[in-house]
């Protein structure tokens, strides 16, 4: 109805009332109720790349064809196909651009490391390829919950705030694939404290019993000669220097990257006034044995502590060796090959993971990626799984 025929309509009905000498507010009642409130549809906002394509597929009328339906169920399928894998893991991988397809790369991290994903394209392309992370909330019930996804350069960091299982969804956009190569690594979130020092310097860890039992070390004891250098592991805000009880010289920061307060204990010398700011590499004292360490050698007590003490190993140490530099090699991918002698298909990579299937000599696999020495292949049933190289043929 246009406007003017409404508002025509309206002066009639006020018209009509004004005799009766109805109380204002009941006419404002009726005047209101002729006029329909205007429905604005809600802006979509994405929360992450994925679902704005997804989004844009819907908009263009594709997602309900048969190939954006195949792009859905792709979307879905690592979730149930997890190809399981142990950090640092890198590889070359191949991803078809003629059916949509998705990677799922299951994973576990601690507390105090940091995941960095970094993919790449082998051959130069325009490729858009979606990187998302979920944490399995409930592995029995398959439930996942997304907690950060990689910018349009590829590349992915993210820090948990516990020890759990991960998930990592790639996926190119709908008819786009090619050849690519993935690197996944869990690092140490802190530098280690202690100059010149690794994890062999460590001779006491958190929980060890203290007193006879009657309390629990809250850190871990890095031990080296006195004088040695006491580094800042992150950027930090001096929070206190002095002396206290058990401690002895004590300094504790603010770790301005993540919040946790870092503990410095026993300290022969204390390089540092509060409320300094101080960066990574930065000395802010020396290695002694104040305090109750009076009668063991020097060391360095670090702790760490976010609502009460947390285990401090996992902030700086790496849990296993870096990868040697990577090469990916090519050749291999997406062939059909054959098998030299039997051997057994892998669910992981590694020999205490459980086997998928026996594999007989001459038999094929399609060979979907490679890494330093195993390749990740499909036998004819359709089976994922891990074989060596030197099974093949």
């Amino acid at each position: 109805m246009e406007l003017k025929v409404v508002k025509q309509k309206l002066r009639k009905h006020v018209l009509w009332l004004m005799p009766t000498k109805l109380p204002i507010f009941l006419i404002t009642i009726i005047l209101l109720s002729g006029c329909k409130e205007e429905k604005v549809p809600k802006r979509f906002y994405p929360r992450n790349d994925h679902e704005a394509y997804m989004h844009s597929l819907r908009q263009a009328n594709l997602i309900n064809t048969a190939l954006g339906q195949d792009w859905l169920k792709a979307a879905d399928k690592p979730f149930d196909n997890q190809i399981k894998v142990r950090l640092p893991y890198q590889e070359a991988f191949v991803i078809s651009d003629t059916k949509p397809d998705a990677l799922g790369y299951r994973f576990d991290v601690k507390r105090g490391q940091r995941v960095l994903v970094e993919l790449q394209l082998l051959v130069e392309d325009t490729t858009r390829v979606f990187i998302d992370l979920f944490r399995v909330e409930n592995d029995s019930l398959n439930q996942f919950r997304q907690v950060a996804s990689a910018d349009s350069s590829f590349q992915l960091a993210f820090e948990p705030r516990r020890d759990a299982s991960y998930l990592l969804r790639l996926q190119p956009e709908l008819l786009r694939g090619g050849d690519f190569s993935i690197s996944i690594e869990n690092v140490p979130t802190l530098d280690f404290p202690v100059a010149g020092k690794n994890k062999r310097a460590i001779q006491s860890f958190f929980g060890d019993p203290r007193d006879g039992g009657r309390r629990e070390h809250h850190g871990v004891d890095i031990f080296a000669k006195r004088h040695t250098p006491i580094i800042a592991p992150v950027k930090a805000t001096v929070r206190f220097v002095g002396t206290r009880g058990l401690g002895g010289k004590v300094i504790w920061l603010y770790d301005l990257n993540s919040g946790n307060s870092l503990y410095f204990a026993h300290l022969q010398e204390q390089l540092v006034k509060r409320y300094q700011t101080v960066n990574p590499g930065d000395t802010i004292g020396t290695v002694g044995n104040t305090g109750n360490a009076r009668r063991t050698p020097p060391h360095l007590h670090f702790g760490i502590y976010r609502n009460g003490p947390v285990d401090p190993y996992s902030f700086i140490v790496p849990e296993y060796p870096r990868s040697p530099k990577f090469v990916p090699d090519t050749t291999l991918l997406g062939k059909e090959v054959i098998l030299s002698r039997n051997a057994f298909l892998k669910s992981e990579m590694r020999r205490q993971s459980s086997n998928l299937d026996t594999l007989l000599s001459n038999e094929p696999v399609e060979i979907l990626a490679v890494n330093h020495r195993y390749v990740r292949v499909r036998n004819v049933e359709g089976t994922l799984g891990f074989l060596q190289k030197n099974v093949l043929k």
